[in-house]
């Protein structure tokens, strides 16, 4: 790694207009905020801002004379085809594939698993630069249609598509406005529900730089092959306009699950709707004034449910009520005041997922310091069954139905592309075999080497992090290190591949590191509010304990220690070099939340108070005022091309 421009104060960096008028009043604390006009993303002065900061990166990059052999590096390693995991829908399995420098992965289908197959969805095909994505995407339980969500430029607005599979063509129905939305269809395969937001007044807005704040989110029915606008309204709640809604049918096909969140924490209300009960079907509510007859099963914000399996009126939920790492249990929602519990919050791994198998069995997810472990397990008692076998990695991805005896599991880890195991559930020891393995050219795991180290933080607490490099490196403090984290919204850092850290390892003699701090999910719900609200300040303590840890262990030295985050871990790069600017050479801050002071006044930011908190509120203003403030511009020590 080497130097691209020396000290920063060398960069001559576009001057940034001040309006020193501009000054909040947060509880009698002003506040001055003298870049407001940046907040108006199309406004000339902010274009014209935003485009001589590209120009000054662009000449800085042009100086790197390793640049186009990196670029062309990169390029390679990413040249490799890639799978998902098939799953069945009808009489077809369907699966994801990039032949390798695809934009957009795409959706192929096939008569049997070592049929041909042939696409059904490209979404290349759909713009010249790549730039339109497939956000989400539904297929109806006889197979016979898909409805999709697409975006343009990285957007989260959605416009939901249908197409018939059969034929390959698409279907007239468009829907708008959609946000945060899944797609779950009816299991006649009549129409399907999603969530929205009302249309914006005058009905027009660029999707790509809008800010408004999101509020009235709303679940709607949508019949096939009928205009939005003939849409059926199923659910609002206008007392309350920052929830958000999703809607899913079980797997049944008997119920419609609503679940209700305020923010981003793990917790939610969750109602239910029993289809048979509707005298005319959904149909019938097209002309009535009224919503969806719901029945308010958990009306609280008090813990997290979400549907594992049903039996008529018998639910088993995954739910962190009165235990941080998750457990199961079982209701029956007609008589819901005895609730018992069917696999027990464990003493100290996290319960990630639980998917029911085989008719009557569970196929359970546990995270044990931040790796995978999957096993077997008995649906009405939650005894063990079996353990999978599972090297040291993460699980991505897991393709099943109850009805299924076979599964496919995804797993990856730094030193692992990705394989896909074919898991037969059938005979009493269950047969796992792998089904594809992805291969990168030119990566030989074996000149590499991943630990895990625990860093005593602040407080002494523990804090995970894995180490990746080349082999038998000496400890003299001369390697360049890149260090990663993020730290929020109980989001877990579990190992994966990426051709990026590939790159740094292999080519440019980097140490890459993954720390595990608090905020994130890795040991549940506590670890993640231990870096939350008035806890904040831990994530900035376990990430400089983490670097400091590099430094003093020989890995590096605080000149070659680049850190890097994105959104809320852009956050926390921000917040780090602010408090500690001797620690670290270079910083690498992603769409991070910066103005911690009005973040909540834009787009989704409202939903972020849960593990923020809100200026609006006196004692919350002072846990943010200490560690961001409003529009404040960033640049790093000094800079670097990787």
């Amino acid at each position: 790694m080497g130097s691209v421009a020396g000290d920063a104060a060398r960069l001559a960096y576009p001057p940034a207009r001040r309006d020193d008028s501009v000054v909040d009043d947060y509880h009698g604390v002003q506040v001055p905020d003298p870049y407001r006009w940046l907040e108006d993303p199309d406004s000339e002065e902010t274009k014209d801002f935003v485009a001589k900061q590209a120009e000054l990166a662009e000449t800085v990059l042009a100086g790197c004379p390793d640049r186009e052999n990196l670029r062309r590096e990169v390029t390679r390693l990413f040249d490799h085809p890639r799978y998902a995991a098939p799953f069945r829908r009808g009489n077809k399995y369907f699966h994801f594939h990039n032949s390798g420098l695809q934009a957009q992965s795409v959706l192929y289908m096939q008569d049997e698993l070592d049929g041909k197959a042939e696409v059904l969805l490209d979404p290349n095909t759909l713009s010249k630069d790549g730039t339109v994505a497939l956000s989400t995407y539904s297929i109806s339980e006889d197979g016979d249609y898909i409805a999709y969500g697409l975006s343009e430029s990285g957007s989260d607005w959605v416009s939901i598509h249908v197409m018939n599979v059969t034929n390959q063509q698409p279907m007239p129905d468009k829907l708008s406005w959609v946000k945060f939305s899944s797609i779950s269809w009816t299991h006649d395969g009549k129409g399907f529900f999603y969530s929205r937001y009302p249309a914006p007044r005058g009905g027009e807005l660029d999707a790509g730089t809008e800010t408004n704040i999101n509020l009235n989110h709303q679940i709607y029915y949508h019949v096939l092959g009928t205009n939005q606008s003939e849409d059926i309204l199923c659910w609002k709640d206008p007392e309350h306009p920052k929830y958000s809604f999703g809607a899913s049918v079980t797997e049944d096909g008997k119920y419609i699950i609503l679940t209700v969140y305020e923010g981003c924490d793990p917790v939610n209300k969750l109602y239910y709707c029993e289809i048979s009960s509707l005298p005319q079907g959904i149909k019938g509510f097209r002309k009535r004034q009224e919503m969806l007859p719901f029945v308010k099963l958990i009306d609280n914000f008090d813990a997290q449910y979400q549907v594992v399996a049903n039996d008529g009126d018998e639910f088993t939920f995954l739910t962190n009520k009165s235990a941080p790492r998750n457990k199961l249990v079982r209701v029956n929602i007609k008589n819901p005041e005895l609730w018992t519990d069917v696999l027990p919050e464990h003493e100290k791994d996290v319960l990630e997922s639980a998917d029911a198998v085989n008719n009557n069995q569970l196929l359970v997810c546990y995270m044990s310091d931040v790796k995978h472990i999957l096993q077997l397990r008995d649906l009405r008692t939650g005894n063990l069954i079996h353990q999978l076998p599972l090297e040291i990695g993460s699980v991505s991805e897991i393709s099943c139905r109850r009805e299924d005896k076979e599964v496919f599991i995804g797993f990856t880890s730094f030193l692992s592309p990705g394989i896909i195991y074919r898991c037969n559930l059938a005979p009493a020891i269950p047969e796992m075999k792998m089904f594809r393995e992805i291969s990168v050219p030119g990566f030989d795991r074996t000149s590499f080497q991943v630990k895990q180290v625990f860093v005593p933080s602040k407080d002494g607490a523990r804090i995970p992090m894995f180490i990746m490099s080349k082999k038998d490196i000496n400890l003299d403090g001369s390697h360049p290190t890149l260090l990663y984290g993020y730290g929020g919204f109980n989001i877990s850092l579990t190992p994966s591949f990426s051709v990026g850290r590939l790159v740094l390892c292999k080519n440019m003699g980097f140490v890459v590191c993954v720390a595990n701090i608090r905020g994130g999910g890795e040991y549940g719900e506590e670890w993640h509010k231990a870096g939350a609200l008035a806890m904040k300040q831990n994530c900035f303590d376990d990430f400089a304990a983490c670097a400091e840890f590099l430094i003093s262990n020989g890995y590096t030295s605080s000149s070659r220690l680049c850190i890097e985050g994105g959104s809320n871990g852009g956050l926390l790069i921000a917040a780090s070099i602010n408090q500690r600017p001797d620690l670290f050479g270079c910083a690498l801050a992603h769409v991070g939340v910066m103005d911690m002071l009005r973040f909540h006044k834009f787009t989704i930011g409202h939903a972020w108070t849960t593990d923020y908190g809100c200026s609006d509120k006196e004692e919350e203003f002072q846990w943010l005022i200490k560690y961001g403030c409003s529009d404040f511009l960033l640049f790093p020590t000094s800079l670097y091309t990787i």
